[in-house]
């Protein structure tokens, strides 16, 4: 009995691209993720365009279909690969394309796909927020360094001062410089 492989799709986070300054699933994820063929999915939304405005989905240029297949290993064509340039999903036509297919599995999918770009999302913060807070750090750092150095000086300027005569502390034993009482009885020094 021959054994089937079992496909193991790579994470949908490593699928989400960013091209034109948004982060997009290329029709081909896409469509494999809601199991339809490329073709139906795109079909779907030539049929569907008014769901689809631009920033829904749009076309890739042939310079940004190039530079994804020197980044991602996208098959050339007239090798058993595209005929046209492939179509781009923001996370909103992801969620409507899952609408205009109305199948069970699109419809599930779309919410994974959603998950997937607030996970996306949400590192990103993260890895601000985290870049934020080393700035800050740095920035104390330097601020500490400039601390030390000034305290470090005021400590040489304090040890490179000549020796004064000191004051001494407490009380004085020579009687020389003792007050003189008064005398008792008479109110006057004696």
């Amino acid at each position: 009995m021959p054994r089937k492989m079992a496909v193991v799709p790579r994470p949908i986070e490593n699928q989400i691209v960013l091209i034109r300054r948004q982060k997009v699933l290329l029709d081909s994820d896409l469509a494999a993720l809601y199991g339809v063929d490329v073709g139906a999915l795109n079909q779907a939304v030539k049929r569907n365009e008014d769901r689809f405005p631009t920033d829904f989905v749009f076309r890739l240029t042939a310079e940004e279909n190039d530079v994804l297949k020197s980044q991602i290993v996208i098959s050339k064509s007239g090798r058993g690969g595209r005929r046209y340039l492939p179509y781009a999903f923001t996370e909103h036509g992801a969620i409507m394309a899952a609408g205009v297919l109305n199948s069970p599995r699109a419809v599930q999918m779309s919410i994974f796909v959603v998950r997937a770009f607030i996970r996306l999302r949400e590192t990103l913060a993260a890895h601000k927020a985290l870049a934020a807070k080393l700035a800050e750090l740095e920035q104390r750092l330097e601020t500490h360094d400039t601390a030390i150095e000034e305290i470090v000086r005021a400590i040489r300027a304090l040890m490179t001062l000549p020796d004064k005569p000191r004051r001494q502390i407490g009380f004085r034993t020579d009687t020389a410089s003792k007050p003189k009482m008064l005398d008792e009885g008479k109110g006057t020094a004696g």
